[in-house]
């Protein structure tokens, strides 16, 4: 008699791949279109281990002192990720995610997390997890030390056995990237490559 245990029922977390977080967009991070075309890799390849696959995207529509003309780039922003605009949607790259959720975040708020928005139904982002069984994460997109991190904290923080695929993302810079990984290690959040997920 086996003791092994059915693998946990599994979603991919595509957070925020988006122009305006790539090069060229309004708050760009160097790597994004880089990250961008490796997730689509990814999720191409890899299709059968995920029940569901989600994409956030930040859609904001007056996100009130998130945007800033003078931003502090801690708490406010340059204007990015308007609602309605090209640099909103997701990323070319991603053209045949076919994901099976999307998540906007954001509208009237900062919505850092993936769990802070809803889907066209308006179901939340726990919502459509618990509707699809899931137990467990895997979160990848832009950026790591911003809504990566809060998507992967808040997922660990309902019980969800969570892991970020860190060849799956990038910080802002370095040292943001190096202080999101140990919060999200002391989180319980495991950090791996995609090869070894």
């Amino acid at each position: 008699m086996s003791d092994a245990r059915p693998a946990p029922v599994r979603a991919l977390i595509v957070v925020d791949v988006q122009p305006t977080f790539c090069e060229g967009g309004e708050l760009a991070v160097e790597g994004g279109d880089r990250v961008a075309q490796d997730v689509a890799a990814y999720a191409a390849a890899h299709r059968d281990r995920y029940e569901i696959v989600v994409t956030t995207q930040d859609w904001h529509v007056d996100p009130g002192d998130h945007f800033s003309d003078h931003p502090d780039f801690v708490d406010s922003w340059p204007p990015h990720g308007v609602a309605g605009t090209p640099n909103a949607e997701l990323h070319p790259a991603l053209v045949d995610l076919r994901q099976d959720v999307s998540v906007k975040k954001g509208q009237y708020a900062h919505g850092y997390s993936g769990f802070e928005g809803t889907d066209s139904d308006g179901r939340t982002l726990e919502q459509a997890l618990r509707d699809a069984r899931v137990e467990a994460v895997d979160v990848v997109g832009l950026v790591e030390s911003h809504c990566v991190k809060r998507t992967a904290l808040d997922a660990v923080g309902l019980g969800l056995a969570t892991r970020v695929l860190t060849d799956l993302t990038i910080p802002v810079s370095p040292e943001q990237g190096a202080q999101a990984c140990a919060e999200l290690a002391a989180a319980g959040v495991e950090l791996t490559p995609s090869t070894a997920a």
